[in-house]
């Protein structure tokens, strides 16, 4: 294990000083972006295959965003990947978006190309894709409660509505938030997609009755807040699935497996949206373990 990471930190090293003016460059932007783990995980990735490109983080504020991405067009960059808060943000700075981030609202990938810019979603192929390897299938015609009404809620109920499930459940503390989401992509997508409160009566049948529950909200990361589900609301026959990826066990997580439930971390999402967005910008296929394990050493799971 350690010849491992004293090999991939040679490589990524090694790459880093061999930068040129014909070194391509991608990155990811954000409000912060100190936590990323992308350069890690895209640099190594980059080493590996051979590609004179280099990853980087870009620490943007709100007011320079549109600032930001002009200038990235000026300067040549290939592409970036876009985290919290810009999702959303970016999408009227855009020339061109996929059908799949129109209809999630919202652009992880953006791609610059001949003076425009594409915006792309990467986070619903991701975490579907993570299940996959997770060795999981999709409950067809099933029932699936999401929890939370963020970016990533809504990339992950439109992959399920686009999987044909019978019944999506979005709960959120602000019943609003839940409400007015599921109304907009039960209309786009013809799937009945309802929203509830984390406080509704209706809420511990609606776990208990889910064959795919899934964790967006932050709140798993915090042990110092109670869990937004109560243990005995879960059945065996669920599958718990955290999108939240650090730590590699959450509490949520942890508790699901005390009730017989299977269950599925967060890395796996991390990992394919980022090695999908990799696909996109260079027309390579990325190197997938290699860059499971600099996730996983950059996260301290090695």
């Amino acid at each position: 294990m350690r010849k491992w990471k004293t090999n991939a930190r040679k490589r990524v090293d090694h790459y880093a000083s061999h930068i040129t003016g014909k070194t391509k460059i991608v990155g990811v932007i954000g409000d912060p972006v100190e936590h990323s783990c992308s350069p890690q995980m895209h640099n190594a990735a980059f080493s590996d295959v051979g590609l004179d490109y280099v990853y980087v983080p870009f620490h943007v504020r709100p007011a320079d965003l549109r600032a930001a991405l002009e200038g990235f067009k000026a300067c040549g960059i290939i592409g970036v990947n876009v985290t919290v808060p810009y999702k959303q943000r970016v999408i009227p700075f855009l020339d061109q978006i996929s059908q799949e981030a129109a209809l999630i609202g919202a652009a992880n990938t953006l791609i610059f190309e001949q003076g425009k810019i594409t915006g792309e979603n990467t986070d619903a192929s991701g975490f579907l894709k993570g299940m996959k390897h997770a060795g999981h299938e999709l409950p067809r015609n099933g029932s699936a409660l999401v929890i939370g009404a963020g970016g990533s809620a809504r990339a992950i109920a439109v992959a399920l509505a686009r999987e044909k499930l019978q019944s999506i459940v979005i709960a959120n503390r602000t019943t609003s938030k839940a409400v007015a989401l599921a109304a907009d992509l039960s209309d786009k997508t013809s799937v009945d997609i309802r929203g509830m409160g984390l406080d509704d009566a209706r809420l511990p049948d609606t776990v208990s009755m889910s064959q795919l529950i899934v964790n967006t909200a932050s709140a798993s990361m915090d042990i110092t807040r109670p869990l937004l589900i109560r243990p005995e609301w879960l059945t065996p026959q669920s599958i718990v699935y955290d999108i939240i990826y650090t730590p590699p066990e959450t509490r949520l997580l942890k508790v699901a497996m005390t009730q017989g439930c299977h269950t599925i971390g967060g890395l796996g999402m991390l990992l394919y949206q980022g090695a999908i967005a990799f696909e996109k910008w260079t027309q390579v296929s990325p190197p997938i373990e290699l860059m499971r394990r600099t996730l996983q050493q950059a996260l301290g799971q090695m």
